[in-house]
């Protein structure tokens, strides 16, 4: 089956609804600090399970996203310093960031994967003109620079993620302060993060078609897939 992405179910399975579930349910009056922790933790792992098994897609973003909520629910179980919080929310996009910088000077620049992908391109039109006008090397280098820009934006991540967690998260871990912090800290990463490195992503694949316009003379429509255009 093709897997396709519901935007609006993801924010509410694994932001929205954990985020409310720490702030307002994790007091003793109602599911305890544990149970409000293992609850909420629960959306998203079983989302993110349920993605991966059902479609059957090697998503590796997503399976760090997981790997990112466990370490999430480890910390606040184990009553680990909140420091570590911090480092772990810093860590993964940092991690991203340093690979994807990585793939660009070895020559297979990550990029080809999240927007230069036959899945939004015309990639095989795209590399016929660009080899018939010997302009593949000169292509090359804008994919290169465009997987640099890429690797900023995880870079910007792993700094703000770091800011948000030792900004709010201050109360000691296995406490309902700890969960309502944690919940609050979720909930802002979406305004704080998601959406300015999404206008970031926006930014580069702007950048990368206007190259592919200069190289090829091709529309922005006759590049897009999803725009229906044929690719032949």
């Amino acid at each position: 089956m093709t897997h396709k992405p519901r935007p609006l179910i993801d924010l509410l399975v694994s932001i929205v609804l954990p985020s409310i579930i720490l702030m307002k349910f994790s007091g003793e009056e109602h599911l305890g600090v544990v149970g409000g922790l293992v609850f909420a933790l629960a959306f998203p792992i079983g989302w993110g399970l349920y993605e991966l098994i059902r479609f059957r897609v090697k998503n590796y973003i997503a399976v760090l996203g997981l790997i990112s909520v466990l370490l999430t629910g480890g910390i606040g179980l184990l009553q680990l310093e909140t420091g570590w919080l911090a480092i772990k929310e810093a860590a993964i996009p940092a991690i991203l960031g340093v690979v994807v910088i990585i793939s660009a000077q070895i020559g297979k620049p990550l990029i080809k994967v999240l927007l230069y992908s036959p899945r939004v391109m015309n990639t095989e039109k795209i590399n016929r003109i660009l080899q018939e006008r010997g302009n593949e090397d000169i292509f090359l280098g804008s994919l290169s620079k465009a997987t640099y820009l890429l690797g900023g934006t995880f870079f910007f991540s792993a700094v703000m993620n770091y800011l948000l967690a030792t900004w709010i998260v201050t109360s000691p871990t296995g406490s309902a302060a700890f969960n309502e912090e944690l919940g609050r800290m979720t909930l802002l990463s979406y305004p704080v993060i998601a959406i300015p490195s999404m206008v970031m992503m926006l930014t580069i694949f702007y950048f990368l078609w206007r190259r592919i316009h200069r190289l090829t003379g091709l529309q922005l429509e006759e590049v897009l897939i999803a725009t229906g255009a044929d690719k032949t």
